[in-house]
């Protein structure tokens, strides 16, 4: 079996933690029989100062050649107030990929990890077991607002993005929430502020008509602001939450104090529910660029390569593998060695080798 991904390392410690996975991927390739080729971008900032543009057509046409893409991390201060001419998805590389290849079912599951517990800010048994699967929308609502801008009205300067989801969009992702509530623990609530927002009546309504179709999976609607606090007070009692764009962006990060750090955090896009085998979709970690440590060789690299895993189950339907890597990120943990985002002192390099060594027993 032969597999093509693209590597697009980013902006700030992006290179350095898609390095580090590389190694995991390169290693569990060649474990399986795979013929892994890799190819190498630039993405956002690193893309911008090379060539004037988040995204080149060269990098987007090897995306869509690809099986996979590994992104490291992407943004920094340096490049947040550029603007070019077109949509939202212009101003940011991961957004126009995302736009472009359709990527619409964003998973970011979080789970607490037994040595990290006293890095965390929950009382004893509130998150022991927290296992919860964020389901984010990718390619609509807020973040790819169509009719956006500033103006002024009054006299008072006046920021505006028109919020907009069409029953198709809506209806694509939650069967696609369903299907993976199927395979996980068969719980799905969906998070909206339909009390005030018409864009989330019409959520409520499709996401709820969905659910008819999945009488096997218990299904509740809830607000968002009371969504974000029951998975703080009871996160055992979730276990696929989905929401939109902007909604699920905040969820997801709030969610990492399971783990104790976004570090921690895988995450997938996928361009299909994938129920029927493997799919084409994106994986990176929600660790953020952080070019405050950039080139430090400090950076956690777990997000990564838990992210790695994700690839080579819903990419190359291999998920015997990510089981593999969430093992040995535990034993890894359990003996001690940790990075400073943590609170410990171990380098991405060390904690990368460390994970290959259980590997390879």
């Amino acid at each position: 079996m032969r597999k093509q991904i693209l590597a697009l390392g980013g902006d700030g410690i992006g290179p350095e933690i898609l390095g580090h996975g590389l190694r995991i991927a390169q290693f569990l390739a060649d474990r399986s029989g795979i013929e892994l080729d890799v190819l190498h971008g630039l993405l956002h900032g690193a893309s911008w100062d090379a060539h004037g543009i988040f995204c080149t057509d060269e990098v987007l046409e090897n995306a869509r050649a690809s099986d996979a893409i590994l992104v490291g991390a992407v943004g920094g201060p340096k490049w947040d107030d550029i603007r070019v001419p077109g949509g939202a998805e212009r101003q940011d590389g991961l957004m126009y990929l995302r736009h472009h290849l359709q990527t619409y079912l964003g998973l970011r599951p979080a789970r607490a990890w037994k040595p990290l517990l006293n890095k965390t800010p929950f009382r004893a048994g509130t998150a022991d077991s927290a296992d919860v699967l964020i389901l984010r929308e990718m390619c609509g609502g807020a973040m790819f607002a169509t009719m956006r801008g500033q103006r002024e009205v009054n006299g008072l300067r006046q920021g505006y993005d028109l919020t907009a989801y069409d029953e198709a969009e809506v209806a694509r992702f939650a069967h696609g929430g369903f299907q993976l509530a199927r395979q996980r623990r068969k719980k799905l609530v969906s998070c909206d502020k339909s009390n005030v927002m018409e864009s989330y009546k019409l959520w409520r309504e499709v996401i709820t008509e969905v659910s008819r179709a999945y009488p096997d999976v218990t299904f509740e609607n809830m607000f968002a602001d009371n969504c974000a606090y029951q998975l703080m007070m009871r996160p055992h009692d979730f276990d696929v939450v989905i929401g939109c764009n902007q909604l699920g962006d905040i969820l997801s990060d709030m969610t990492a104090v399971y783990a104790g750090s976004l570090g921690m955090l895988p995450s997938a896009c996928l361009s299909a529910n994938p129920d029927k085998g493997p799919v084409f979709g994106m994986y990176e970690s929600t660790s953020g660029s952080a070019p405050d440590i950039a080139g430090q060789g400090i950076a956690n690299p777990v997000g990564t390569i838990l992210s790695v895993g994700m690839m080579f189950t819903y990419s190359f339907g291999l998920p015997l593998f990510e089981a593999q890597i969430e093992s040995a990120v535990e034993d890894v943990l359990q003996s001690g060695l940790v990075p400073p985002d943590l609170g410990g002192t171990a380098t991405s390099e060390a904690m990368t080798d460390a994970i290959l060594e259980r590997l390879a027993e």
